[in-house]
């Protein structure tokens, strides 16, 4: 690692500190401004280390929650619990110092391997609505016992997650200082060709596209619910509403927690020098930082409890034109 001196962040009268690995144009935050950056990082630090604890911890304890859809949701939470352990402790301890303290070797790290678990969490969190839809979509219940496709699954998960993250250290872009130069990521501001089409081609295929698999699998998977309101109206309404809250909040929060961040990424790249204020880059590093926080709770607490008491039996009509009795329960258990 590369060594930085206190001596290289001077300290203005507002408490400010000049990170000599700053982006240009960086003014920094003043002190105020990193101790709150701090006390959310910590906040995001603890919670999420406890909530993907308490989740591996139960898929640990108890073996019968290891079906092959589980084993996606057991990715999230891994690769969220590597973000609390290899990412959110530097940033928060830089924070709380008002500079980047690991050098410059430290920061490609940190950059890369956020980079990488995000990513990961994000392409997860796409498989695992692309694995509800077929399950939903076949006529029997589906082999719990059969792990091969699911492991391929993550396999797959992590194999295109650095297949994207690995590119800036062969010269496809670069990773560094961003903000006030407490954290680091993609070089967002760096306007040469191969950083602008490094940046655009992330965007794509590392936010967009996930959100859009996302948005397709959840909304063919109310069609199917709400076809199947004329079996019984009263019941299938209120699993339909239910299912509808959830695939809203889904879809929300990743769009609160990466939407904002791949926006102002590319504001960076494209805008102005300098249009980007310390303040406007933290805000959403934060925002999506706290998926891992949020993930446990939406993806594994919240579905499971929208698992029990699915649509009971009687609301199921063997003369259905749809769906017959068996295959109609089976496709409602489907959804998790």
């Amino acid at each position: 690692l590369i060594p930085i001196s206190s001596s290289a962040f001077p300290h203005g009268a507002d408490g400010s500190a000049e990170d000599p690995l700053a982006p240009p144009g960086s003014s920094g935050l003043s002190r105020t401004g990193h101790s709150v950056v701090a006390v959310c990082l910590g906040f995001i630090l603890f919670f999420g280390c406890f909530n993907n604890l308490l989740v591996l911890f139960v898929f640990a304890r108890f073996r019968s929650l290891w079906t092959p859809i589980n084993v996606v949701l057991l990715n999230i939470s891994a690769s969220d619990m590597l973000v609390c352990v290899f990412g959110t402790p530097f940033s928060f301890a830089s924070s709380l110092y008002g500079r980047w303290l690991l050098g410059q070797h430290g920061c490609e790290w940190y950059g890369f391997a956020n980079s990488l678990f995000g990513i990961v969490s994000l392409v997860s969190l796409s498989v695992l609505s692309y694995e509800r839809y077929v399950a939903v979509l076949r006529a029997t219940k589906p082999d719990t016992s059969d792990f091969r496709k699911a492991w391929r699954c993550v396999a797959c998960t992590w194999l295109y997650s650095l297949v994207w993250t690995l590119p800036p250290f062969l010269g496809w872009s670069s990773y560094g200082p961003e903000g006030p130069g407490t954290t680091c990521s993609v070089q967002w501001h760096q306007r040469s060709t191969s950083s602008i089409s490094y940046v655009v081609c992330l965007f794509i295929f590392c936010l967009v596209l996930p959100l859009f698999l996302m948005v397709y699998c959840y909304g063919k998977i109310l069609l199917i619910i709400k076809g199947m309101t004329k079996i019984n109206l009263l019941s299938a309404q209120r699993r339909e509403n239910h299912i509808l809250l959830m695939v809203f909040t889904m879809v929300s929060c990743y769009l609160m927690c990466w939407m904002p961040y791949g926006v102002v990424s590319l504001m960076a790249t494209f805008g102005r020098q300098g249009l980007i204020t310390p303040v406007a880059s933290v805000v959403p590093s934060v925002l999506a930082k706290s998926s891992t926080v949020i993930n446990p709770v939406i993806y594994v607490l919240f579905n499971n409890q929208a698992s029990v008491g699915l649509v009971p039996s009687f609301m199921l009509n063997r003369h259905s034109q749809n769906f017959t009795s068996k295959q109609a329960q089976n496709k409602v258990a489907a959804v998790p």
